[in-house]
C-alpha cells in the first residue's frame, strides 16, 4: 500500500492482484521552494509510482494523486515516472498510467515543462518495444493531452474525465454547454482517441482483460492453453455478415472478443480475439451494428472511409510491433463518396496498404461477402502479401459488380443481353470459385467452418 491514501493509491489497489503493489519513490517530494511550495506538503510529489501484477503478469504503474497540488506534474512528479520508463523499459513489462492532474506546475515553470518532454522522450523510446496504456478519471489537458495520445491504449472515465488540449470554452464558436468536446463521449466517437469508455469499476476491468490478451513486451508472444473445441462449428456465422463484431465473438475462444475503439468509426471493427490460445488482431468491414434486442441499431454502406482505414492502420501497426498475428473480414466494394471522404480516403487507404504490406506477421484474409474493385485489394489482399486466404461460399470478388460490368461492355444490347452476360461475368470473373482457380483464395470454406479454418491456418503458420 502506498504512503498516501487518497484515490491515486486505491486506484493501483483496484487495478493490481490483491496485496501485488510495491511502490518505489515513496519518499519523493517537489524539491522546488518557489511560491511558497517549501511550506506545502507535497507526499510522493503527486503521483504514486511503482510495479505489481495484474492475473499473474506484471505491470509497472503510476497513478496521479489529485489532492497533492492538483496532481500537477512538477521536476520529481515527472522524474518518478520516466524512473518507472526505464525500469519497465529494461525488463520489458507493460506501463499503466492512471491520470488525474490539472495539468504543468505553474510554481516550478521550465523545471516541470522541461522534465515533461522527459515523460514524452520516454514514451518515444518505448515505443513498439513495451504496450503502453492510460486510463483518464479527472483532467488531462493541454500539453498532458499528448501522455494518452502516445500511448497504445487509452481507457476514459465516463462522466467525470476530461481529455483535452484546448478547453471547449477556448473554442471559437463553442463552449462545454454546446459541444463539450473534453467529454468521454466526444474523445470516443468523434475524435477517435479513446479506445474504452466506462465507469471506473469497468475501466479496471477491461485494462485486466486487455493486459492478459496482449504479449508483455516486443519478443513475447501471447498464448494460453485453451479449452475450445478447435473443430467447433459456427453455425449462426452467415448470419452475422452484417455485424462482425458478432462473428468474432461466435468464432474466438470462448467466444470473448475484445473491441478496441468501438464508438469510431464503426463502419470498421479492431481487436483481439484468441484463436485455440493464441491472441490475434482482427480488422473487420461492417455493415451494420445489431443492437441487443437483435435488430440493427446502425447501417452502413459495404465501403472503406477514411476514419475506418486510419483506424483499422494504427491497429495493425500495433499488431505488428509486438508480433501478434492478424485477421482480416473482407466485405467491401469500393469507397465513400461524399465530400468529406474525398479529402482524406486516398491518403487514408494508400497508408492502409502500406501497413499491411509492411507488416511482418502472419496473415489471413477471410471474404464473407463483396471483395471488389481496389477497396478489395486495400484490405490485406494476397497482392499485400495476405499469406492465406479463405473466402465464404457466394462470395463476390472482382473488379466489380457483375451488372455494372455487364453494362459497360454491352451497352445498348438491350436487357435481355445484359441480364445473361451478368450471370456469365460473375460465374467466370466474380465468383470465390474463380478467384480460387486463379490462386487468389485458397479456400472456399462453408461459414459454420469459419472457425476450424482459422484456427489451423495461425497453427501453421505461427509454427
Amino acid at each position: 500500500m502506498s504512503s498516501t491514501n487518497g484515490s491515486a493509491a486505491k486506484r493501483i489497489d483496484a487495478l493490481l492482484d490483491e496485496k501485488s503493489f510495491v511502490e518505489i519513490g515513496a519518499k519523493v517530494t517537489a524539491r522546488s521552494t518557489d511560491f511558497e511550495l517549501k511550506q506545502t506538503d507535497t507526499p510522493s510529489d503527486g503521483v504514486v509510482t511503482g510495479y505489481g501484477t495484474i492475473d499473474g503478469n506484471r505491470v509497472y504503474v503510476y497513478s496521479q494523486d489529485a489532492a497533492v497540488l492538483g496532481g500537477s506534474i512538477g521536476e520529481m512528479h515527472a522524474k518518478k515516472i520516466v524512473n518507472l520508463y526505464d525500469l519497465a523499459i529494461k525488463t520489458g513489462t507493460p506501463v499503466i498510467g492512471l491520470i488525474d492532474s490539472t495539468g504543468v506546475r505553474l510554481q516550478e515553470a521550465t523545471d516541470a515543462l522541461n522534465s515533461l518532454g522527459e515523460v514524452f522522450y520516454k514514451q518515444a523510446m518505448a515505443k513498439g518495444l513495451i504496450p503502453q496504456i492510460t486510463a483518464i478519471f479527472g483532467n488531462c489537458g493541454g500539453g498532458l493531452a499528448m501522455i494518452p495520445s502516445m500511448t497504445d491504449f487509452t481507457f476514459m472515465e465516463e462522466k467525470n474525465a476530461k481529455l483535452f488540449v484546448n478547453a471547449p470554452n477556448t473554442l471559437d464558436g463553442n463552449s462545454a454547454e454546446k459541444n463539450d468536446t473534453a467529454a468521454a463521449a466526444f474523445q470516443a466517437s468523434e475524435a477517435g482517441n479513446v479506445d474504452f469508455v466506462g465507469d471506473e469499476a469497468s475501466i479496471m476491468a477491461q485494462i485486466r482483460e486487455l493486459i492478459s490478451m496482449i504479449p508483455q513486451n516486443n519478443e513475447d508472444m501471447a498464448v494460453v492453453d485453451s479449452e475450445d473445441d478447435l473443430n467447433r462449428k459456427v453455425a449462426d456465422a452467415a448470419a452475422c455478415i452484417g455485424d462482425t463484431s458478432i462473428l468474432l465473438s461466435n468464432i474466438a475462444d470462448d467466444n470473448n472478443f475484445v473491441e478496441v475503439k468501438a464508438d469510431y468509426a464503426k463502419d470498421m471493427v479492431t481487436g483481439f480475439i484468441r484463436l485455440d490460445g493464441l491472441t490475434v488482431g482482427c480488422v473487420a468491414n461492417r455493415t451494420e451494428v445489431i443492437g441487443d434486442d437483435g435488430k440493427a441499431a446502425e447501417k452502413f454502406d459495404a465501403v472503406l472511409s477514411a476514419k475506418g482505414c486510419a483506424k483499422a492502420a494504427d491497429f495493425v501497426d500495433f499488431c505488428d510491433s509486438f508480433g501478434i498475428p492478424v485477421l482480416t473480414i473482407t466485405n467491401v466494394k469500393g469507397y465513400e463518396a461524399t465530400i468529406c471522404s474525398e479529402k482524406k480516403i486516398a491518403k487514408a487507404a494508400a497508408n492502409l496498404m502500406n501497413t499491411f504490406a509492411n507488416c511482418d506477421v502472419p496473415r489471413v484474409n477471410l471474404i464473407t461477402g463483396k471483395a471488389l474493385g481496389s477497396a478489395y485489394v486495400t484490405m490485406n489482399s494476397k497482392a499485400m502479401g495476405c499469406d492465406l486466404t479463405f473466402a465464404w461460399e457466394g462470395a463476390e470478388i472482382g473488379t466489380m459488380d457483375a451488372k455494372m460490368a455487364a453494362k459497360l461492355m454491352y451497352e445498348g444490347q438491350g436487357g435481355e443481353v445484359i441480364e445473361a452476360k451478368a450471370k456469365e461475368y460473375a460465374a467466370l470473373q466474380n465468383s470465390a470459385e474463380s478467384a480460387a482457380r486463379r490462386g487468389y483464395v485458397d479456400n472456399v470454406i462453408a461459414p459454420e467452418d469459419t472457425r476450424k479454418h482459422l484456427v489451423y491456418a495461425f497453427e501453421m503458420l505461427y509454427a
